[in-house]
């Protein structure tokens, strides 16, 4: 199935691609590529480093001609996001992707593709492998762990590194040049709550929420999609007194908006009628207002096993009512740039079972101000019903620099390849140049990249036209990089 893969223009950037995705990397599962990336590096015969927490340096010197340039970092994350369709059989943990070519993108079959961020860790392999393009001193800088908390971003100690400009090449859009993302912080529910023996008389129901697109939790926020817990949450608050919870699986992935979502209920056998009749009424308004967004989403019911145990009455109505005021979505726009998100939250993840409840969220902010405001709207909603709220995992935005030198360059090369104009923009989603910088704090940071749509779900593909541009790009920004001063 790969092999039509490494026949794609640049055929070394499709064949590093085809090769890391052979690796098992999902996030805090890093082992296997970080000795992938050690082996290829020291295969070249340059330095190569691995950090205390696991990030991969490798160094490269200045090809002939170019050693009075100024040294770069170019820089991608190792891990990928690990989401599959609920009916494909596929382990992340042992088995490479399967990809596939049509439509003019590169698709996986049934997972997360792992273009975000393998094109970009490809990207930098291919300049690495290089005998023939022209680049000044390179630091390749691999982190791991950015789709679950950047830690490797966070761990990354001053003095690894002498570079003055960064290019970081996580951006998604190929017109686009990113000067800015947003920061993020996780919020962590959990209850515990009562059980009973179900009812007598009772029928067991499963409720299914499938066929949304999902989507990455920043980035696609502002989209309108439908987040599967929400969804569920809103079918069992409208039978709520017609039925009783045993138990809520719902999303995946902190930074992934909920594609699905599965509850195992009971319902008082006198009322069956009234409880479907309700289901499809709220069926039927729901799919009425995604069928935009969403035309393929699907809610079934189906009768099943009866479950022995039950949430009580009141933890029911506790439960529904917190998860209903749990914001989702956009929470404010920034009044800095226009159509910038400032501040979201992805209600990510419901878990009820056993007399015990875990909802997880993301918060993204490119203000910290306004994104611990949003994690204390959050955590006073939940306090208020009982649960124990966490925050964790805090990380910084990137502050915007208009004024960026290396900025100067991208726009300027871009404009005189494509005969057109970059957009010049801050995305709302965590990129590692903020937390880099920290450490780093002289550093010329900018990121851009090839297109790729679906990030975070299994419908991620990347475009191959992009990805040629993307090349050309980049290689006209390396034989661009200005002269030490």
């Amino acid at each position: 199935m790969n092999k039509d893969i490494r026949t794609l223009e640049p055929t070394e950037l499709w064949n590093n691609f085809a090769d890391l995705n052979a690796v098992p990397r999902g996030s805090k599962k890093e082992e296997k590529v970080i000795q992938f990336m050690v082996d290829f590096g020291k295969k070249l015969n340059l330095k190569t480093v691995v950090d205390p927490v696991g990030n991969v340096i490798i160094k490269k010197p200045a090809s002939k001609g170019m050693e009075n340039r100024k040294t770069i970092v170019m820089q991608s994350h190792l891990d990928m996001v690990h989401q599959k369709n609920s009916a494909t059989v596929f382990d992340f943990d042992t088995e490479g992707i399967k990809m596939k070519v049509e439509d003019g993108w590169v698709k996986a079959d049934g997972t997360t593709l792992g273009a975000d961020n393998g094109l970009g860790v490809a990207a930098i392999m291919s300049v690495l492998a290089s005998k023939e393009i022209k680049h000044p001193a390179i630091e390749a800088l691999f982190t791991i762990d950015e789709e679950t908390g950047m830690t490797g971003a966070m761990g990354l100690q001053s003095g690894y590194l002498d570079g003055e400009i960064l290019l970081n090449l996580d951006t998604e859009e190929d017109d686009e040049i990113d000067i800015g993302c947003a920061g993020g912080i996780d919020i962590t529910a959990k209850n515990v709550y009562h059980e009973v023996n179900t009812p007598s008389n009772s029928i067991g129901f499963s409720i299914a929420v499938t066929g949304l697109n999902g989507g990455h939790s920043g980035m696609d926020i502002d989209k309108g999609l439908g987040n599967a817990n929400k969804i569920m949450n809103r079918l069992l608050y409208e039978a709520q007194d017609l039925l009783r919870i045993s138990e809520i699986n719902g999303g995946s992935l902190r930074n992934a908006i909920p594609r699905e979502s599965f509850a195992l209920i009971s319902v008082y056998s006198a009322k069956k009628e009234t409880f479907i009749k309700k289901i499809n009424k709220a069926t039927s308004q729901i799919k009425e207002e995604f069928k935009v967004v969403d035309p393929n989403l699907e809610i079934t019911i189906s009768e099943t096993s009866v479950p022995k145990k039950v949430m009580t009455t009141i933890s029911q109505i506790t439960l529904l009512n917190t998860i209903y005021a749990a914001h989702n979505g956009v929470y404010r726009m920034s009044n800095d740039m226009e159509g910038l998100v400032e501040t979201s939250n992805n209600v990510a993840r419901v878990i009820v079972k056993e007399e015990e409840i875990t909802i997880l969220c993301l918060t993204r902010s490119s203000v910290e101000t306004s994104k611990f405001d949003l994690a204390n709207t959050l955590k006073a909603a939940f306090e208020l019903a009982g649960y124990q709220v966490t925050q964790s995992g805090s990380y910084p935005g990137w502050k915007p620099n208009v004024n960026s030198p290396i900025l100067k360059v991208l726009t300027e090369t871009y404009e005189k390849l494509f005969d057109s104009k970059a957009d010049v923009v801050a995305c709302h989603a965590g990129l590692e140049c903020g937390i880099l910088g920290t450490n780093y704090p002289d550093m010329d940071m900018i990121s851009f990249g090839p297109t790729i749509q679906g990030a975070h779900s299994p419908d991620e593909k990347a475009n191959i036209k992009s990805a040629q541009k993307f090349w050309k790009y980049l290689l006209t920004i390396l034989e661009n990089i200005p002269s030490k001063n």
